[in-house]
Order: C-alpha cells, then structure tokens, then sequence
C-alpha cells in the first residue's frame, strides 16, 4: 500500500484523478465518489531505508509521506519501507468493507425486496382494495427491478391498487439515500403510464441482456394506484404477496469494489455495525491493533489511518476466506485493465493487463492528497 503522490512510482506513473470515472449507462447505474473534507496534512517524519531484495531498488528514494509493503505469497518481504507507520488508506477502506460484509454474510447472500398488502384481492377485476407495502434494503434495486415487481404482480393477474403504495424507511432505488425520493421513483415506474423514458430504456437493455425480451409480452407491466406513496413501518395485519431477490453480495461487492462507490460501501458497511463494526471484525480476525486500524468511515472519505502492514495481514485473511468459495480476489475487485472503473485505464499496457488486482484510493485534499494502492500483482514469470 502507498499513501502520497509519488514521482518516481514502483510500477508506472500514477494518475491522480479528483473523482472515480463515471461509468457507462447500464441497468444498474453507479454513482461517483462524493468529494473529501480537509484536514490537517500529518507531519514529516524520516523514513528507515528501504529494505528490498531487487538490487535495484535499494537506492531509490520514495517522496513525500509515504509507506510501502510488498511480499510474496509466502511472506518473504520484496519491498519495505515505514510499513509500520499509519497512513490514510482512502478508500482502500472498502477492502476492509468488503471483508467484513463477506465474513458475515457470505459472498451468496441476496437481499429481498418484499411485496405485501393489507388489504383484499378482486380476483375478476385484477384489484387490490388496500395499500401495496414495499420492504427491503437491497443497495442495488433499480428500474429494471422495479418494473419486475410490476411484471410479477401482473403475471398472479393485479393490475391495479385501490389504495396508496408504502416503502419502508431502509428502501433504496437507484442509490438514493432518501426512502423519499426513492418511493417517489418507485411509484411513478411501477405505473407504465407514469414511467419515466429512463426507465424504459433499462428495462428494455434488461430484457435484452438477459435473454428474456421473446419471453414477455408487447405490453409493458404496470401496476395504477388510486392513492399516492407514503414512507411508513409495516402493519401488523399486512399479508405477504412475494418477495423479490437481489443478484448475490459477491456481484455487488464487486461493482461497490471497481467503481468506488461510496453509496454501497455505506450501506453494506452499516449492515455490520458501521465503522467501528468494520474495524472490529478486522482487529479480531487479523490479529492488529487498534492502533493500526483506525476507521472513521467505512467508505475512506475523512481521517481514517492503517499501516501498510495491518493491510497486509488483512489482504491474506481476505485472500483466504475467498478460497474457501473458490473465489479468488479477481471476484471482488477490479482487474487493472480489464474491468471497468478506478483501475480500467491503468496497467493496461500489452504485457500488464490484467496483471493487477487490487483498490485504488484517492482524496484531493484530505491530509494534503492522498493516492493509496492494495492487491495483488502477478510477475512475467506467474508469481
């Protein structure tokens, strides 16, 4: 891991970039990092002298305030040099993140999206004489999903709600962070004739990339409401209809992962007690201490502090909890030039691509700058 702009880096020439690039349209559109805070930029402190065993290496000075730690798989140190200061790991964080919504949930975990009314079925007439209630906290719920919901109420034969649509206050769609505005959304998607032209182009590129645009009919679902949308908590008396899953943790890792997205990190982080949830399950499980893993946010924006070491060791229990599904860092991270995102213009060149695993972190002013890099690289030779 390396903190600080470096001029003369390891690899290549390392771009600093304010904000992650934002990503192409798609079903499931990813927000862009949010923008830092400033704060106090940490003091000069002399370096110990690096210790490596490429020869070449050994009198080249890194600048600034930085931290540097490389092994091999077994552990034999390449490359060192003040491992054990603390540096902040911007959104190298999201490594920890990341491990920590595994270890709990496991890379298979889907969330439900559940439909319920408390109200009663016309069966004739397709209507629902009640409320329409909408609980979940899926961080990826989106248009196409929405509209799902409405393909599936159609499909039991509900066209139509004599009653008001209600979403509980942990309900996102499209990384929203108000259940608001999200309900909103959600409501004017569910109805074909309120449905926004976004909406139909995600549903239409959905049907098309999943293979199951010959297997729905021209109309397009909808579900009308007579009433209007409401955040509430469920009722006691409300019935469930069905319930909606979510593609599995280790996709959505994976995207939160290439992007940076922070809305996700947020929400999975909060899933496991927040920051200090992170930080815990990370201090327990690698063996560091507190003073080595210090954890504001569990997305990397503000003053967050980790020693190249402890992200070390947290990297190897990473790596290994992964083997246990047959995953490979590959699954949850993005692959320098190759996957889309914060790595996807970097290590590109003929003979590297594809060579780099890992998490870029950047922040523009917080603690002066901060260009934060952890994973795994492959040699020419396979190591």
């Amino acid at each position: 891991i390396t903190a600080a702009a470096q001029t003369r880096p390891f690899l290549q020439d390392i771009q600093v970039v304010r904000d992650d690039p934002q990503p192409a349209a798609s079903a499931t559109p990813l927000i862009k990092k949010t923008s830092s805070v400033d704060a106090v930029k940490p003091a000069s402190i002399s370096f110990s002298p690096i210790v490596t065993t490429i020869p070449v290496l050994e009198s080249m000075a890194i600048p600034g305030y930085s931290g540097i730690l490389v092994e091999t798989l077994d552990g034999e140190p390449v490359v060192e040099s003040g491992s054990n200061l603390t540096y902040n790991p911007a959104s190298n964080v999201k490594i920890a993140t990341t491990y920590a919504i595994l270890k709990t949930f496991g890379p298979n975990y889907r969330f439900a999206t559940s439909v319920w009314t408390d109200g009663s079925w016309d069966e004739p007439t397709g209507t629902i004489h009640g409320n329409l209630y909408i609980s979940g906290r899926d961080p990826v719920f989106g248009y196409e999903h929405a509209i799902e919901l409405a393909q599936e109420l159609n499909r039991m034969g509900i066209r139509s709600v004599e009653g008001d649509l209600i979403v509980t206050d942990n309900f996102a769609m499209n990384y929203s962070t108000s259940p608001t505005a999200s309900g909103r959304t959600l409501f004017a998607s569910l109805d074909s004739a309120k449905r926004s032209a976004a909406a139909n182009r995600i549903w239409q590129n959905f049907l098309i990339n999943s293979g199951r645009l010959s297997q729905t009919t021209i109309q397009s679902p909808s579900i009308a409401f007579t009433g209007s949308v409401y955040v509430q908590s469920m009722p006691s008396n409300a019935k469930l209809i069905f319930s909606h899953e979510s593609a599995p943790l280790r996709e959505i890792v994976k995207a939160m992962m290439c992007f940076s997205n922070n809305f996700l990190a947020e929400r999975l982080g909060d899933m496991v007690g927040g920051p200090y949830g992170v930080a815990r399950l990370v201090q327990q499980n690698t063996g560091v201490q507190p003073s080595e893993v210090y954890i504001q946010t569990s997305i990397g924006l503000g003053v967050n502090r980790v020693t190249p070491a402890a992200m070390m060791k947290l990297l190897r229990v990473l790596r290994s909890d992964l083997a246990r599904y047959r995953m490979t860092f590959a699954d949850v991270m993005p692959v320098a030039g190759v996957d889309k995102g914060t790595l996807e213009g970097r290590f590109d060149s003929d003979f590297a691509t594809g060579s780099v695993i890992g998490k870029t972190g950047t922040l523009g002013r917080t603690d002066g700058g901060v260009s934060a890099l952890a994973g795994e690289v492959n040699t020419r030779g396979g190591r």
